[in-house]
């Protein structure tokens, strides 16, 4: 009898802690989901300062050609490896981040 009731003892401890390490596995992944988001919208948006100078002084000069034909090319590969793996933060912050590089990448080559 005694067996039985450490039994289910245990069995109510297992269940509690499995039920607790889902919860916090959830409330982890809602965390890192919108830290992902945060941080996308950082890098991303970081490219608005530039595409601005660039649109209103159309001056690229202190740009490096070479520099932003490599960074499209990276930033292109995300957003495909983003698809890939159906990642939002990642889809979203590299095709903005794609536009506005791309935005950049354009005046560069027309204002040389």
């Amino acid at each position: 009898m005694q067996t039985i009731r450490t039994f289910n003892i245990l069995t109510k401890i297992i269940g509690t802690w499995q039920q607790n390490v889902l919860i916090k596995n959830m409330i982890l992944d809602f965390i890192l989901k919108y830290i992902g988001f945060f941080a996308a919208f950082c890098t991303t948006f970081a490219f608005l300062p530039q595409a601005a100078k660039v649109w209103k002084t159309r001056s690229t000069k202190d740009i490096s050609l070479y520099m932003f034909i490599i960074f499209t090319m990276g930033v292109f590969s995300w957003l495909i490896y983003g698809i890939t793996i159906s990642d939002l933060p990642i889809i979203l912050a590299n095709a903005v981040t794609l536009i506005l590089s791309l935005f950049i990448l354009i005046y560069k080559i027309k204002y040389k």
